[in-house]
């Protein structure tokens, strides 16, 4: 029995600008409810951000994460959060910044008081501590976004170089639709804002320009190879021939992201998941988000233009 090498040879022929406008709108509508909600909740930043102590302590013996809990809040610590890290013994104890003790001897002091609590419950160690002045937590806040910020200036101007700025707007608001709506997921989620998150949010930013600059090289080829074509037609025909690519790229990227979360282990849980769910957004804002934004960019340009003509 024989198979194809190439399944994807035949181009679909689906008609993805006659609902362009929904596309738009729609999407234009979560982004503004994400950052709605992320005014009113935030994003749940970790002490990388916002400063704080970690401290990672292994028992004996498996432990529920209350009984964690209960004695951490005897040792005088109430804010401070609790997560089992990997195995059933292992735990991560995030102190904020207004209960970690500054200084060596008052760290050491707390440490041996949270040891005693936890020991009463059972046999346990400290296998690392973390800690992060408020200062440097800021600091790293402004830097982060800042890079961030940084990263999509800079994808501006090389999409207006290499194309237009008709197209490099539409880049940029494809990627800021990623970008929102996938921090909005993390707020709902609850996810840890850390700096393996910020890496995972600056890698989105790179895939999603990869996949929307392979359609858009496709749209110049067409538009070169059928200038007296309308533009919605050539750009339908641009996505259709593109998207087994984008099919395919998406389906092994999304294969090694759930192996991470599944096997990965706590340590990369949250950069695979803030990863998986910025490859999805990513992937439909290729498609049904920058090349719509670009066509009513290039609608409205022309008609700029012919008003100016006529004047």
């Amino acid at each position: 029995m024989r198979f194809p090498l190439r399944p994807f040879d035949a181009i679909p022929h689906f008609d993805f600008m006659a609902w362009r406008q929904f596309w738009v709108w729609s999407s234009a509508a979560m982004v503004v409810l994400t950052l709605v909600l992320l005014g009113f909740k935030g994003l749940n930043y970790g002490i990388d951000f916002t400063g704080g102590k970690l401290v990672q302590v292994q028992t004996e013996r498996a432990l529920p994460v209350a009984d964690v809990r209960a004695a951490v809040e005897r040792a005088g610590f109430g804010g401070a959060s609790i997560q089992q890290y990997g195995a059933e013994n292992e735990f991560l104890i995030r102190l904020p910044v207004e209960e970690a003790k500054v200084g060596e001897g008052a760290t050491a002091g707390s440490d041996a008081l949270l040891l005693a609590e936890i020991g009463k419950v059972a046999p346990a160690e400290i296998r690392r501590v973390e800690f992060v002045g408020p200062q440097v937590g800021q600091e790293l806040r402004v830097k982060g976004f800042t890079a961030m910020g940084v990263a999509i200036i800079a994808i501006l101007i090389y999409v207006w170089l290499r194309f237009e700025m008709r197209y490099g707007l539409g880049a940029i608001l494809a990627l800021v639709h990623d970008v929102v709506l996938t921090m909005g997921v993390m707020s709902l989620l609850g996810t840890e804002m850390t700096l393996t998150v910020l890496a995972a949010l600056l890698t989105l930013i790179g895939y999603s320009l990869n996949d929307t600059i392979v359609i858009f090289d496709r749209i110049r080829e067409n538009r070169a190879r059928y200038p007296n074509r309308p533009l919605d037609e050539v750009l339908n025909l641009s996505v259709n021939q593109t998207v087994a690519r984008t099919i395919m790229t998406v389906s092994t990227v999304m294969l090694v992201l759930f192996a991470l979360l599944i096997w990965g282990g706590e340590v990369i849980y949250d950069f695979a998941l803030v990863l998986t769910i910025g490859t999805v957004l990513g992937t439909y804002s290729s498609v049904f988000v920058a090349s719509p934004v670009l066509l009513a960019l290039e609608d409205y340009y022309q008609r700029m233009k012919k008003e100016g003509a006529t004047q």
